[in-house]
């Protein structure tokens, strides 16, 4: 039974367990024969229940840390207006970064975070998301490890949200509106 204000499951938590361990192989292979240091970089605050399952299927040694980017609000549609409210602690200068995002969906944000970390010389940047959203996209972005294609609509659950609820729904459903 869906929870109140999701219309349906898109992903369920079988199917994203299945994402995250391929996920987690993928980015374990890619990476096996670097000497770098790698560091994981999750986007506040949707990508925080993806990111600790994949990284506890990432069989390397890593550090992880956290930025948070707002432009969203309380609104179902990027404002496009990018706010970096919370930096990395961690230089990434030298080192291997894997960013992880829940959902890439314009690309307006996401090229904005990547073009910035960029800016700040690792020794490799590597994007990785649960969910895609490729038929919203308006600038290109390079997704090396993809969870999987979904449909444009708009989606909560395993930490993605709507005015921050939704973020401890165990799957990924449709969001149908506002519920009283």
């Amino acid at each position: 039974m869906p929870e109140q204000g999701l219309t349906r499951t898109l992903l369920s938590k079988e199917e994203i367990a299945s994402i995250v361990a391929r996920l987690g192989r993928e980015i374990t292979e890619h990476y096996k024969d670097s000497d770098n240091e790698l560091i994981v970089v999750g986007l506040l605050r949707g990508s925080f229940v993806f990111m600790a399952d994949l990284v506890r299927q990432i069989k390397r040694p890593m550090i992880t840390d956290f930025m948070t980017i707002s432009s969203y609000g309380d609104s179902t549609t990027s404002s496009g207006d990018v706010k970096v409210v919370m930096d990395l602690d961690e230089s990434i200068t030298g080192r291997d970064v894997l960013l992880v995002e829940d959902i890439i969906d314009t690309g307006n944000t996401f090229s904005k975070v990547v073009r910035m970390l960029k800016g700040r010389k690792p020794a490799s940047l590597r994007i990785c998301t649960l969910l895609n959203k490729p038929s919203r996209r308006q600038v290109k972005v390079k997704i090396d490890f993809c969870g999987i294609d979904i449909p444009d609509e708009f989606v909560c659950g395993y930490g993605l949200d709507y005015a921050q609820k939704y973020r401890n729904v165990p799957y990924v459903g449709i969001y149908g509106g506002p519920v009283d």
